[in-house]
């Protein structure tokens, strides 16, 4: 009875968590503590063009210690299919138990709910000579890991625009400032990093859409074209809404040529839509890449005249910040000069 009551308290602690990585750190600690793990190891599944490969995240030894992974570049990161155990636990959300190596000691990994599938997997090990885990906590983890994703799924609706389902624009912030700590760890070890690129997306004469057909209309072009979105970009790319048809998108662990193809994936399947009523609808986009230093409203300013530049000369068009600049199209601004308000 002790334990179980230890295993409430300590859940109710990790639902007070908002943050996602603490979350995963008070999870792996609960389920260390819970069953006496030699190991508790947290991954994140991330789609990189259609192969999903596993992040670490977080891991608890026997001796309670935290251990932060290696930061790594999206193609160093494990495929999920080249380990059977994490292939099968991901198709079928079911826990599996497997040996470790050639050791005798034993682990069972399960599955992290996510929106629709899979969102990651906790690996819990065994220390030698322990049989795996008993199906009484099994039950217990998988019943822990199920109020856990009712509890990022309401993070998630919190978190995200009524219309659209997009992410909002008060989760920008702490999202954006992930990735410039990541490029900014990465940059000061000497690694090349993650390239990660800020987009702006403005639907095309919108105003008109709502003038021309009414306000109904226009709330089925955003919701049609948040959906295009998603289809084109990958689960791992973070999409915005900012506002009115203003959208934002973070591309993270893509060269120059990818984001740039990406981007304009997006422009061509909005271009060749047939929106109800309205019939077809464009979308121009500015893009920057994002530096360890850069705050967001420096990214945003460069994203911004990037945006501009492409709606001054004809609309239905990708542009590309550092491009604009080394083709003489734009004059660099000092840093300084950057004043756009974004909170």
């Amino acid at each position: 009875m002790h334990a179980i009551s230890k295993l409430i308290e300590t859940f109710a602690l990790t639902t007070a968590q908002r943050d996602r990585d603490q979350i995963d750190v008070s999870m792996a600690r609960l389920l260390h503590d819970f069953v006496g793990a030699e190991k508790v190891t947290v991954y994140r599944l991330i789609d990189d063009n259609g192969t999903h490969r596993v992040e670490q995240r977080i891991c608890i030894d026997a001796c309670g210690r935290e251990h932060a992974p290696p930061k790594q570049s999206l193609g160093e990161l494990p495929a999920l299919r080249g380990h059977a155990h994490w292939y099968e636990c991901k198709l079928t959300l079911d826990p599996v138990h497997y040996q470790i190596g050639s050791t005798d000691r034993m682990g069972t990994v399960f599955a992290l709910p996510g929106e629709q599938a899979a969102a990651g997997l906790i690996e819990v090990e065994l220390g030698p000579n322990r049989e795996c885990l008993q199906p009484r906590d099994v039950r217990m983890i998988n019943g822990v890991l199920k109020l856990l994703g009712n509890h990022l799924a309401i993070l998630d609706y919190g978190e995200r625009d009524t219309l659209t389902g997009l992410l909002n624009r008060r989760t920008f912030d702490q999202s954006f400032g992930r990735i410039v700590e990541h490029n900014r760890i990465v940059g000061r070890e000497g690694g090349a990093g993650r390239p990660a690129w800020f987009a702006i997306a403005d639907i095309d004469l919108f105003k008109s859409i709502n003038d021309r057909y009414g306000h109904l209309f226009g709330d089925d072009v955003l919701l049609l074209v948040a959906r295009l979105m998603r289809q084109t970009f990958r689960d791992s790319d973070q999409l915005f809404r900012f506002g009115g048809e203003e959208f934002v998108i973070v591309l993270e662990g893509m060269q120059a040529e990818g984001a740039e193809a990406a981007l304009e994936r997006l422009r061509r399947r909005i271009a060749e839509y047939s929106f109800p009523q309205v019939g077809q609808v464009t979308i121009s986009i500015g893009y920057t890449r994002i530096g360890p230093a850069d705050p967001p409203v420096t990214c945003f300013d460069r994203a911004d005249a990037a945006l501009y530049y492409a709606k001054q000369h004809g609309r239905n068009q990708v542009r590309c910040h550092e491009a604009l600049i080394s083709g003489g199209q734009l004059e660099k601004r000092p840093e300084s000069a950057a004043d756009v308000e974004l909170f």
